[in-house]
Formats: C-alpha cells, structure tokens, sequence
C-alpha cells in the first residue's frame, strides 16, 4: 500500500465439495431462511416458497450456506466489499481452470 491507499484484489476460488446428505442441506438452508431478518412483505415469494425453492434445488440451497463475509473473519486491515457465488452440479467450469483468459 503506497501513501496509504487501499489495494484492492479480486480472489478466485473454486472448491469440490461432495453432498452425502441433500435433505440436510436443504434443513439447514431452510433454518438459516427462516431465521433470516427478511421483510418478507416485499419479497415476490413468501418465506415458505422460498423454503420449498431450496428443498428443490441443491446447488441453490449449497449456496445459500455460503457466507463470503466470513472467508476473511479476523484477518487485520481487511475487508471483504463484495461478492459473488455460486454452486453447479457436474464437472468445474473452464472458468475456473489454470489459465483461463476471459
């Protein structure tokens, strides 16, 4: 950091994981829902569409549980701005191979 300016870096990871149990994804998916502080007046779904949406869908329900402000937790003069994530089912993006040049 010259003269005190903020560096900011982009970090791109890509990580396997394998689901033994879909329906306790979707549980906790759902938990984490419901415990949200969602004003769900003025969402387009109601809170149990929302739920069923995630019991459907394992790769949205897997993503849900991702929580990007945490990657970083307590790492001193950092902070995570903004983010974007995703989960697929099948084989990895070439996005996310050595090399790749958009």
């Amino acid at each position: 950091m010259e003269n005190g300016e903020p560096v900011v870096m982009q970090v791109y990871c890509r990580v396997e994981v394998v689901v033994d149990d879909p329906d306790a994804v979707a549980a906790l998916a759902v938990r984490r829902l419901r415990d949200a502080n969602i004003d769900w007046s003025s969402e387009p779904d109601t809170v149990d569409e929302a739920a069923a949406e995630l019991h459907a869908d394992l790769p949205q329900a897997l993503a849900s549980l991702v929580d990007a402000d945490r990657l970083l937790d307590g790492v001193p003069g950092v902070q995570v701005r903004r983010g974007r994530w995703w989960a697929e089912q099948g084989e990895p993006s070439r996005r996310f191979q050595p090399g790749f040049e958009d």
